[in-house]
């Protein structure tokens, strides 16, 4: 009877193990789309001293805690004449990082009255490094990394923005 069990169990485990072989593999590759850049607002950013223009962008916002989150993960690329604005609904101390964002940042914090406060320039991809504000803020302005070197941009400096 013992012997019957054991011819049983092994038939069993050959047919369990051919059959393995014939079941294609589930392809386990992610499928992804693109996310799409969204214009909620237009923006201005200017020189304190001269009131100039130093740049026109497109925003998309960042408000909530999804969208907050997530900003520009997952995102290959962005033009130079767009940014995100994070809009957060009190002034304190904030940090970025740039985790699961796939290209080079400028994060730049602005306070309650759209001044900026400080500048984290060429935050690198993919990498997980806390990026301090100086100062409280109340708005982070996202950009490709190297324009606020490109426009000259400094502390004092501000951003008028409008929803559309």
């Amino acid at each position: 009877m013992k012997k019957l069990l054991y011819v049983f169990a092994g038939i069993a485990l050959l047919l369990s193990a051919g059959s393995c072989k014939e079941t294609p593999k589930e392809d386990t590759k992610v499928l992804t789309k693109d996310i799409a850049f969204t214009k909620e607002a237009n923006g201005v950013l200017k020189k304190a001293k001269t009131d100039s223009i130093i740049a026109t962008l497109e925003l998309e916002i960042a408000e909530g805690d999804y969208e907050t989150q997530t900003g520009l993960m997952y995102r290959k690329s962005m033009l130079p004449n767009r940014g995100m604005l994070f809009i957060f609904p009190n002034e304190q101390p904030r940090s970025f990082y740039m985790k699961n964002t796939e290209f080079g940042l400028d994060i730049i914090y602005l306070n309650a009255k759209n001044e900026v406060v400080s500048i984290q320039k060429n935050a690198q991809p993919l990498d997980q490094t806390s990026l301090p504000s100086e100062a409280p803020a109340t708005y982070v302005l996202e950009v490709n990394a190297g324009l606020s070197d490109q426009w000259g941009l400094e502390a004092g400096d501000f951003l008028v923005w409008k929803k559309d």
